[in-house]
Parts: C-alpha cells; sequence; structure tokens
C-alpha cells in the first residue's frame, strides 16, 4: 500500500512540476507505414526499382529549430549513402500538426519549408527500397548549427521556406532596414527549467546589457523575440517606442504553448511565428542572445552578413530533472559573487 501511494505521489509530483513533451494534437490511426521497422530497406510496391528513399521522420517532435536540426543531420547522411531523402510529418505526425490541412497540405514540414526532393509521399510509398528514420538524436550528431560548416551550408542550400513567410518576412524587415537595430532574443517559461540546457539571462542582466549597447552604439531600434509576456511587457516599459516585436505572436508567462489552443490554427502558427521572428533577428545590426536552436537558425540564415554577434554565456543547468526545475530561480536571487549570474558576454 504504501509503495504504491509513493509511486501516485511521484508521478503527480512529476506531472505538476517537472517538464512535460508537449501532447500531440491528434494521433493518426496505426497503419502499415506506421509500423515499419527503422533504419532498414523495406519494400512497399513495385515502384521506382532503383532508388532509395529516406524517410525523415520525427514525432512528436521538439522545438521547431529542433526538429529541422534533427532533419539536417539526417540529410548529411542521405547525401552520403545517395539516398533520396523526404521528410515525413503527415503519417508521423509532430507538436505543430494541425488536425485540418494547412494550405492543402497535412505535412507539418510543408507548412514552412519545401520538401527535400520532388518525389511526393504517396509515390514513395510505393516503392521497392523505403528506408524510415527513427526518433532518436544520435550522439554523433550536430548539437550546435552555428559552429557546423557543412549543416550550415545544407541549411542554406537546401532548407527553403515558403513563399507566404518570406512575403511576411520582407514587409517586416522594411520596418527595419532604416534603422540601426539592436536584435534581442530573451528566452523565458520552460528555458529555465530545461536539464543540461544554457541558462536564460534574467531581466537584471538583459536590461544592464541592453543600456549599455544603447549608450555605446546608439541603435535606433531594438527588435525583440521573446515567448514569455512578461519580458515583453519589462521591454516595452524599460524603452519604450524603440521597441519592434511581431505583435500577433502568442506570448504567455507559463509554458502553454502546446497546452492550449486559444486561436485557428494555434500550432501552425507556433511554426510559422518562430520562423519569422528567427528570420528578422538575423536581419538586425547586432544580435544578443543565449545559445539555443533558435539563435543557431538566425546565424546560419545568415540575413545581415555583417551582423555582429554577443553571447550571453550564463552556464548550463543541470543534467539532473528535479534540481534543473529550481536552479535557474535559485542562482537568480543570488549576488553576482556568490554563484549569482554574472554578465559574460561573448562576440562570436
Amino acid at each position: 500500500m504504501a509503495i504504491k501511494i509513493y509511486r501516485q505521489f511521484k508521478k503527480l509530483i512529476k506531472k505538476k512540476f517537472f517538464l512535460q513533451t508537449p501532447d500531440l494534437l491528434f494521433i493518426n490511426k496505426k497503419n502499415k507505414i506506421n509500423s515499419c521497422m527503422p533504419n532498414k530497406i523495406i519494400k512497399l510496391g513495385n515502384k521506382n526499382k532503383n532508388k532509395i528513399f529516406y524517410v525523415i521522420k520525427r514525432t512528436p517532435g521538439t522545438g521547431l529549430f529542433s526538429n529541422v536540426l534533427f532533419v539536417l543531420n539526417h540529410l548529411n547522411i542521405a547525401i552520403k549513402k545517395k539516398y533520396i531523402p523526404i521528410v515525413d510529418m503527415q503519417n508521423f505526425t509532430t507538436i505543430y500538426n494541425e488536425p485540418k490541412k494547412i494550405d492543402g497540405n497535412n505535412n507539418a514540414w510543408e507548412y514552412y519549408f519545401k520538401n527535400l526532393s520532388n518525389y511526393k509521399l504517396k509515390d514513395i510509398y510505393q516503392s521497392q527500397k523505403v528506408i524510415f528514420t527513427d526518433n532518436k538524436y544520435y550522439s554523433n550528431f550536430v548539437y550546435d548549427l552555428e559552429k557546423n560548416k557543412k549543416l550550415i551550408n545544407l541549411f542554406q542550400k537546401k532548407i527553403k521556406v515558403k513563399k507566404d513567410i518570406l512575403r511576411d518576412f520582407k514587409y517586416f524587415k522594411k520596418k527595419i532596414d532604416n534603422e540601426k537595430v539592436l536584435g534581442i532574443h530573451f528566452r523565458g517559461t520552460s528555458y529555465k527549467r530545461s536539464p543540461g540546457h544554457p541558462f536564460p539571462s534574467t531581466k537584471k542582466q538583459m536590461g544592464k546589457i541592453v543600456d549599455n549597447f544603447l549608450k555605446k552604439k546608439k541603435f535606433t531600434k531594438i527588435f525583440l523575440a521573446t515567448e514569455e509576456k512578461d519580458y515583453l511587457n519589462f521591454f516595452i516599459k524599460r524603452y519604450g517606442n524603440k521597441i519592434i516585436y511581431l505583435k500577433d505572436v502568442y506570448r504567455s508567462n507559463k509554458n502553454d504553448a502546446f497546452k492550449i489552443y486559444p486561436r485557428k490554427n494555434h500550432r501552425y502558427k507556433l511554426g510559422r511565428e518562430i520562423i519569422l521572428e528567427t528570420m528578422l533577428m538575423s536581419a538586425t545590426n547586432y544580435f544578443i542572445f543565449v545559445n539555443s536552436n533558435v539563435s543557431s537558425a538566425s546565424i546560419a540564415f545568415n540575413i545581415n552578413k555583417r551582423q555582429k554577434r554577443v553571447l550571453i554565456d550564463n552556464g548550463y543547468n543541470s543534467k539532473n530533472q528535479f534540481f534543473a526545475q529550481w536552479l535557474w530561480y535559485f542562482r537568480k536571487l543570488l549576488p553576482d559573487n556568490l554563484w549569482g549570474f554574472k554578465i559574460k558576454l561573448k562576440y562570436i
């Protein structure tokens, strides 16, 4: 009886306090494709006997640019092996999939990007030689996109953003073209508690850093990307009309972006919004950030080739799931000279 109570208590604590993998909005019914063994050549039909197709899948996946990095690592394998790559986020749904089609498409990858080959999934799934990836992120995979020239090259050549997103990017970019802009990615919410991830900056740190850059570099505008509502309000209150941001982006003070559904096509919009913010950050004159897949993608886009980049180095959170939930909050309260967060900047 005591063991049963302990297990129920442990489960409750984990559900209440620990970060959870976002739920899929819906789950596809099991079919022949879903049950295929990964990393083995499988015959699904009689077409294309001289070609080997490499189906990249990740379900449920995580953040959008984490999914992109996963695809890039597998694309690298496909090129080496001379396989034909395609991303399937239709039969293998992700946290960004919607129940209804987006622009006539059920493949969440193709909500945002062109696919990696000219073949259609229905043709591939009638072919003689098909390989499916599994969901593992292998230890020999690249974890930091901005540090790997080969994957940056693949990113720039092979990851093609859809035209409607590019159109909106160009529209918003016009608003900063004649300004001297400081770009900032201010991570909050779940990043404060993510095991093994870089510690995000605090408001105190960010305020001091931005004040110093405004004084020295005379920026006319600040483009802010943040998923935390409190951080946006902090910047607006402190810097007023210098702040530029995308107004329709979903922001919250909770880690609830994938737990609630407050607007039509909400999950699709979450992905679209982070792509726009990432590209706009890449177009600014200076870019201040803490390491993340979003900052890595912004650097990889390299839209402003003269951009100066400044990393805030706060170290890394504990890999222990329990300690990681509290460590950022604890260190935030401490003085700089007693294990609190100091301002450490690295020019990249």
